[in-house]
């Protein structure tokens, strides 16, 4: 029995377009709070709900452990727990509900209760905890485990008052600098045999994920940053190749790197891929990063490491969109990027952003012309979502209904007034990626040419009545609201090693 029980609120079965997808990965951040509660010798569980079903299944947990604090980490490097979906609060709720039920205080961590402390408080947290939390986390456990309700001042905590209303730390946001130092995550404390068989029967192998780093200092105004703001923290080089070498060995065929921006630093890429080598550690991996740190070096670094596929944030064929974006970008340097990568033989992979202000069809004719010419490998599409704390928010908060978070991943709707409607984005969406699909075809098909046709028939004929002629105002009328994202990556040098 252990005296805390630490688990989060994604279920890949209440999601069906990543049920589709079939790509589970443990939850990494959650097993780092984990690994810093039980380096301060606490004792530990872990409920991982990502493949059990978290309603009977934690009860039964619950009833086994009978733990005095119950802790809803999420995930803050799965990118499904940023977008702060619903289905994942009304599963935090129920669990808050079922540990206060057995006599348990219940903790909460994550992008959307930072965003909404009170709501969590008000369905059943005790605690929220806000930002970079795992040193916060260990505190307010210890306090509970040895002093009950006697809790210290502690960084980025919410509770309520006697009245109901929600009361801050001082400091708002927790912050933690020594991240990069914790111990590996407790894998251990989950059963890893249920998402190899998902790999194994989806895919044919077996793919698990770690992290490099932590956050991203860049400063698209669209870009929610609830838990580290701009801060970034690298782990060193050996440590990461270490933790490679460790996967490898337990039968990991493919590693998923949940870093926001993966090569921030191009000299820490050359020692990574030295490690990598010396460890005997390679093993195909795929990434995040930008186009514009795609150099000639870090390509080849990054290949000799095993990257096999890289996923860009190019969100828009449209200059104009991306200044207004404050994305800090080029689209000559992204198509430099993709040259590089396809020379040394990497999938180069666009994400893409629909809807965002000001975006006319003249935009999107432009985003869709972009990928036709530089023909990415594969495309991921989302719409502009306004989250709080962007720039991007305050200039839509006032156009927001009482729908302010996506359901699930494949929600996707339009929650602002944006230049079409919520079946034009997915029409054009449907047909773009139907099109890039098609060119893997080594000889396309009848079928296949004549439903891309057919899809973007569609689109042609959807445009003129989905149109919002209110909202179609010029991106000369938003001028980017902050200055372009400029980074000496030089600033961001590994951690002492470790």
């Amino acid at each position: 029995m252990a005296d805390i029980l630490i688990t989060h609120s994604y279920h890949l079965a209440y999601d069906p377009k990543q049920l589709r997808k079939m790509q589970p990965y443990a939850p990494i951040g959650t097993l780092y709070a984990a690994s810093a509660l039980r380096e301060k010798g606490l004792s530990v569980a872990v409920f991982d709900s990502m493949l059990e079903e978290p309603t009977a299944m934690f009860a039964a947990m619950l009833e086994a452990q009978r733990p005095k604090a119950v802790v809803v980490y999420e995930d803050d490097f799965n990118f499904l727990s940023k977008m702060c979906l619903t289905r994942m609060r009304e599963v935090a709720w129920e669990m808050a509900g079922a540990a206060r039920s057995m006599g348990a205080v219940a903790i909460v961590h994550g992008s959307d209760s930072t965003d909404n402390p009170r709501l969590f408080l008000e369905n059943g947290f005790d605690y929220v905890l806000c930002g970079e939390a795992e040193e916060t986390l260990t505190q307010l456990c210890t306090a509970i485990l040895l002093h009950g309700d006697a809790i210290p001042p502690v960084d980025g905590l919410v509770k309520s008052d006697e009245d109901g209303q929600p009361v801050h730390s001082a400091k708002h946001l927790a912050k933690n600098p020594s991240w990069s130092q914790l111990p590996l995550p407790s894998r251990d404390l989950i059963d890893l045999k249920p998402y190899r068989k998902a790999w194994m029967d989806a895919h044919g192998y077996f793919s698990m994920n770690m992290v490099s780093s932590r956050g991203c200092p860049y400063r698209c105004n669209w870009c929610a940053k609830p838990i580290s703001g701009n801060k970034f923290h690298l782990r060193p080089a050996a440590a990461v190749a270490k933790e490679m070498e460790l996967l490898k060995k337990a039968g990991a065929q493919h590693i998923w790197f949940g870093d926001d921006v993966f090569a921030l630093n191009q000299h820490w890429v050359e020692e990574f891929a030295e490690e990598v080598t010396r460890c005997d550690a390679v093993v195909p991996f795929k990434i995040q990063s930008r186009a514009d740190l795609m150099t000639e070096h870090t390509v080849q670094h990054l290949k000799a490491a095993g990257c096999a596929e890289v996923w860009m944030g190019v969100e828009s064929g449209a200059q104009t969109v991306l200044n207004a974006m404050d994305k800090g970008l080029s689209l000559p340097a992204v198509v430099v990027a993709r040259g590089r990568l396809k020379d040394a033989g990497i999938r180069a992979c666009f994400f893409l952003q629909f809807g965002y202000p000001g975006e006319t069809w003249n935009e999107l004719q432009d985003t869709i012309a972009f990928v036709r010419e530089n023909r990415p490998d594969d495309i991921g599409i989302s719409f502009s979502y306004p989250l709080p704390g962007t720039v991007f928010y305050e200039r839509v908060r006032m156009q927001l209904g009482q729908k302010r978070n996506w359901s699930d991943s494949d929600d996707l709707c339009i929650m602002f007034k944006a230049a079409y409607t919520t079946d034009f984005y997915r029409a054009v969406r449907d047909a773009l990626h139907t099109e890039v699909d098609s060119w893997s075809e080594e000889h396309l098909s009848s079928a296949t040419a004549a439903r891309v046709d057919a899809l973007w028939s569609t689109v042609n004929e959807l445009e003129p009545m989905c149109r919002d002629d209110e909202a179609l105002g010029g991106l000369d009328e938003l001028m980017p609201l902050s200055s372009p994202a400029l980074v000496n990556i030089k600033r961001f040098t590994p951690s002492r090693e470790v």
